[in-house]
């Protein structure tokens, strides 16, 4: 439960540090005083988006900080999935926004994400505010309500894997009837490209290779001249590069005797005649080879305009290219042909799996039926003494379709007199017949959930007197079963059963307004119930009054 609560440059306040007890607590103060800006830096610390402006005029930065007791909770496995630092008996959760529009969250001063906080948020505060009353209409809320007091949390999270898996399924058995339709419409000419593909007999490598071959045809006859003139010039007999060669090694043989140095050159110069010879016969070899076939030349033309006609029709680069589209048509060929018997396999896997939601909806159905009788119960033992003798609540739990939470349609149907039919409570429950519903739907709920924290912000609207003492009551017993109840209220009847008693006030200071939050003490809460009754001017017999309602 909440412990303590600091709060530093936020909107009106510039810092708050005050403790908070277990049990039933009341806030009061007058409209404007600032309990709006407590619950909305609450309301940051359960993970609510932030905004810069609501940073205190002046100021850079602000902090809301509180510390929670979590000993009665069981909730160490949530901290050690995630990764962070538990110490049960005092958990701080921070928040701190700069001006400059940045926001940083810590649990235990270990930085956590937005979403990790409002997971951890939930689990710690419920704060019901007057815009939930509007809730009650809503078959989500109706039916999270029945989910609760069935308690059917893990089944329900094995039906919506199911479910999650019988959607996928469905969206991949549509998804191929789909591409089924488009291939047999396009069958023959899919079965066209394939063959045209097949056909022509595509090498990888084949495209350069002919391209080079091309290139060598068209310039034959230049390629031949240089070639006739190198053989030439290598080998002619007299003014041959070779024939040369010899003379200059026998040359250089006649003096070897006298000159030892001249030794080294023969050797060198006869690696050289061996070289050019070899030279010489592939020169001589190739010359022989290079003929001109223009029939040649023309088979390969005709086969590379194949190729390039094959490419622009099919947007490819390379024959690589092709040889990919000619194997993903096969592939799709091969679907087509195949496709009756995988459309039965998904058929069938389909079939399995919405049978399986059918039977955990089923399951589902009965508990939630079984809990609707029990919420019927408990809703009209707690509205009868909140002022509706004749009331009738019942819940109509209807089957639907497969759906997210199951096959059930969910209606809280109400009606506060003999009279009336049974209708949806948000068609004919006024406003203060709503405000004691959801109070009753919130202290059944809170027997079933344990959660730390609940605050009630104006729950008593449209109600007064007797009633609003009776749902006093409500909340100072569920204060009293572990848990922490705090109320926002402007009824003196509810204020004066708090356990501890809160004011909210907002003063004048030399640095604009602010807002502050004390406790109040004994003569203080007189104080404060007696000006609740009579307003400004406090006369005796509303100190009188004030002090029957605390019963002193």
């Amino acid at each position: 439960m909440l412990q303590q609560l600091y709060i530093r440059n936020f909107t009106l306040i510039d810092e708050l540090d005050i403790e908070l007890r277990p049990g039933f607590s009341v806030i009061t103060g007058e409209t404007g005083a600032g309990k709006s800006i407590i619950l909305g830096a609450i309301a940051l610390l359960l993970g609510q988006r932030a905004d810069s402006k609501a940073i205190k005029q002046g100021s850079d930065r602000c902090i809301i900080e509180a510390h929670f007791d979590l000993t009665r909770y069981q909730l160490k496995p949530f901290f050690d999935e995630n990764d962070i630092d538990y110490d049960a008996s005092d958990c701080i959760i921070r928040r701190e926004l700069t001006a400059a529009g940045k926001s940083r969250a810590f649990v235990n001063d270990t930085p956590v994400a937005l979403s990790l906080l409002k997971e951890l948020g939930d689990m710690l505060v419920d704060v019901h505010s007057q815009h939930q009353n509007l809730l009650l209409g809503k078959q989500d809320f109706q039916l999270e309500v029945i989910d609760t007091i069935a308690q059917d949390q893990a089944l329900l999270n094995e039906y919506q894997q199911t479910f999650a898996a019988y959607h996928e399924k469905q969206r991949q058995l549509q998804a191929l009837q789909e591409e089924m339709e488009r291939n047999k419409q396009n069958l023959d000419f899919l079965q066209f490209q394939y063959e045209e593909l097949t056909n022509v007999q595509l090498v990888e490598d084949e495209q350069e290779e002919l391209e080079q071959q091309r290139e060598m045809m068209t310039h034959s006859e230049d390629i031949k001249t240089a070639l006739y003139e190198a053989n030439q010039h290598l080998v002619a007999d007299e003014q041959g590069i070779l024939s040369r060669l010899r003379k200059s090694l026998s040359a250089i043989h006649t003096i070897t005797k006298v000159y030892p140095t001249s030794e080294d050159w023969i050797e060198r110069m006869e690696s050289c005649q061996i070289e050019l010879k070899d030279i010489a016969q592939d020169v001589e070899a190739r010359l022989e080879d290079i003929d001109f076939n223009p029939a040649e030349l023309e088979r390969i033309n005709q086969r590379l305009d194949k190729i390039y006609d094959l490419q622009k029709k099919y947007h490819a680069e390379t024959i690589a290219e092709l040889i990919q589209q000619r194997d993903e048509l096969k592939r799709q060929l091969s679907q087509i042909e195949n496709s009756d018997e995988a459309l039965a396999s998904l058929q069938n896997e389909l079939d399995v799996l919405k049978k399986k939601c059918l039977q955990q909806a089923e399951t589902l159905t009965k508990l939630r039926q079984k809990a609707s009788k029990e919420i019927e119960r408990q809703m009209r033992e707690r509205l009868v003494p909140l002022g509706m003798p004749n009331v009738r609540f019942e819940v109509k739990v209807n089957k639907t379709e497969l759906h997210k939470s199951g096959q059930d349609d969910i209606a809280f149907l109400f009606s506060a007199n003999t009279s009336s039919p049974l209708q949806p409570i948000s068609q004919v429950a006024s406003g203060g017949e709503i405000a004691r519903v959801m109070l009753s739907l919130k202290a059944m709920i809170s027997g079933a959930v344990k959660l730390p924290t609940i605050i009630f912000d104006e729950i008593d609207t449209g109600v007064s007197g007797k009633i609003a003492e009776r749902m006093a009551e409500i909340m100072k017993e569920m204060g009293a079963n572990d848990r922490q109840v705090i109320s926002i209220t402007h009824l003196p009847q509810i204020a004066a059963l708090g356990t501890t008693h809160y004011r909210v006030s907002k003063e004048e200071t030399a640095t604009g307004t602010t807002s502050k939050m004390q406790m109040l003490s004994n003569d203080e809460r007189i104080h404060e119930i007696a000006q609740m009754l009579s307003g400004s001017d406090i006369t005796a017999a509303a100190i009188q009054n004030a002090k029957e309602l605390l019963k002193i």
